[in-house]
């Protein structure tokens, strides 16, 4: 056998170190522990690996605005400290991407928003404090569209964010950065929170499962506790991985006005769906679905089916389309502390993108009490429809697309541009999700689960509804999916990082 050359070598060498960095950095955060248990795996390396990947695929996805190596490497060492002494703690070493909305002490949250560009942190978000005790690495922010307004992520600030699965699309939004950072492998376990979609759009995109919890079930800032159709929530590229986190971040805290008691632990394991009686709308009764989604859709209920579970279709009968949904929740946001927000910014007009200077008129020219009665209205009259369309009729659950179409561009600016679904032109803005009635009836834990890829090799994905504060009810349907479909993340169906 002749003598391998240096430079092939070399070459062989740098490959086996980059197939090593990916098998860590998409290790999910239970094969993690249990080897960070058994002594066989640092969190180091992890850390390390997923940092590696970033300095390659950073400026391709641009899903971080503030990396945190050194704090983060201190921060693992003290978790590898840990575990060699027997005193680890439920995430101790698993790295977890903040959105550039979780406030870290001495960091800085911008918003999206140049407006914040500077902004520096004094404390840190409960839920920063209950991952910090639980060990947690915390190495990186991750992008969000300026206040939060779009279903995409970009800004005049960061820039695009694009979808590791095809670069041409979308990460959703707004937690769009901590999406595209779990499909490209650069960081264990991600925040979101969810005031539209912001968990589950992003959770479309990028082939992930998040949770939408009920309203209070994760603490906040108490100062935004007013604000229903918002919470913060958990995202992850595996099933086990996202109840994980919930159970970390889940419960009350100290100082929090309403943080639910007592604290939900989802258990791992469930009863099978065999006898469950689970409703599905194919469209909410508006909205226009490609065939892609549709027919991912209607592979994932055949995988309940074949389970036992008899799923039935319903005509929801809300009585409303889509715009009147959009138009509610807007009012039920701006007509309060988040209008107030916005309002000020029209100060700083002339920093805003399109998008941040609309909502800011918005909330300035047009909210106030009515429109919060208007939509309390509608809520009730929402609610009352599924309610008794559904949950008191017999159903144990709700399925129905969490997006009508994957296929959104990366910059999609709903002021300026067209989207078509399937050849149709639909409203840019919202006319392709589904997810805002579930904000304004923000007591009705959702569940957003991958059902596969589509021909431009972009995830798809279903919302799982279950009855108000029935957050289990969600998981054991999402873990007889999991069980019963091929599953992303898994041999060869990984994001490519390439435009198709």
């Amino acid at each position: 056998m002749g003598l391998v050359s240096p430079a092939k070598l070399k070459a062989a060498q740098g490959a086996a170190g980059q197939s090593r960095d990916l098998e860590l950095a998409y290790m999910s955060a239970g094969e993690q522990l249990k080897l960070f248990r058994q002594k066989k795996l640092s969190p180091v390396e992890v850390l390390q690996a997923q940092l590696r990947l970033t300095e390659q695929r950073g400026k391709l996805v641009n899903c971080f605005t503030f990396l945190h190596p050194e704090e983060a490497l201190a921060q693992a060492r003290e978790s590898e400290r840990r575990w060699q002494q027997g005193t680890a703690r439920a995430l101790e070493g698993v790295t977890v991407a903040l959105k550039d909305e979780n406030a870290r002490k001495g960091w800085i949250v911008t918003a999206g928003s140049k407006v914040f560009k500077d902004r520096v942190m004094t404390s840190d978000d409960p839920v920063v404090v209950k991952l910090l005790q639980a060990g947690a690495v915390l190495h990186a922010q991750t992008t969000a569209p300026e206040m939060y307004f779009l279903g995409v992520t970009w800004s005049d600030l960061w820039g695009v964010t694009r979808n590791p699965w095809n670069l041409k699309y979308a990460v959703g939004g707004s937690s769009g950065g901590s999406g595209a950072a779990l499909a490209a492998g650069l960081t264990s376990l991600a925040m979101g929170s969810d005031m539209g979609g912001s968990i589950r759009i992003p959770s479309a995109f990028n082939g992930l499962w998040g949770l939408k919890p009920p309203y209070a079930r994760v603490p906040g800032d108490s100062s935004y506790a007013p604000l229903l159709p918002s919470g913060l929530g958990p995202i992850a590229r595996t099933l086990p991985d996202m109840i994980r986190l919930e159970n970390v971040i889940s419960g009350p805290a100290p100082g929090v006005i309403n943080s639910l008691r007592p604290k939900l632990e989802l258990p791992f394991s469930y009863p099978s769906v065999k006898g469950m009686r689970i409703a599905y709308s194919p469209d909410q009764g508006w909205a226009r679905v490609s065939s892609n989604v549709r027919r991912n859709t209607e592979a994932a209920l055949d995988v309940l089916r074949r389970q036992g579970a008899d799923v039935q279709l319903v005509d929801l009968k809300l009585g409303v389309d889509g715009n009147e949904i959009r138009r509610a929740l807007l009012e039920a946001l701006l007509s309060g502390v988040q209008g107030a927000d916005m309002a000020d910014l029209l100060a700083y007009r002339d920093q805003l993108t399109s998008y941040g200077r609309h909502f800011a008129d918005l909330a300035a020219k047009s909210m106030g009490p009515e429109q919060a009665r208007h939509a309390a209205q509608v809520a009730a009259t929402l609610y009352a429809a599924v309610d008794s369309q559904v949950f008191q009729n017999g159903y144990e659950a709700l399925i129905m697309p969490t997006i009508t179409t994957s296929e959104v561009p990366a910059d999609l600016d709903p002021f300026r541009d067209k989207l078509l679904v399937d050849g149709v032109e639909v409203d840019p803005l919202a006319g392709w999700v589904l997810t805002p009635l579930w904000n304004l009836l923000n007591w009705n834990p959702v569940l957003a689960a991958p059902t596969g890829l589509d021909p431009e090799n972009m995830p798809t994905s279903i919302q799982i509804v279950a009855p108000t504060y029935e957050d289990a009810v969600c998981i054991r349907v999402g873990t007889a999916l999991a069980k019963g479909m091929p599953q992303l993340y898994t041999g060869n169906r990984f994001p490519t990082l390439t435009s198709s």
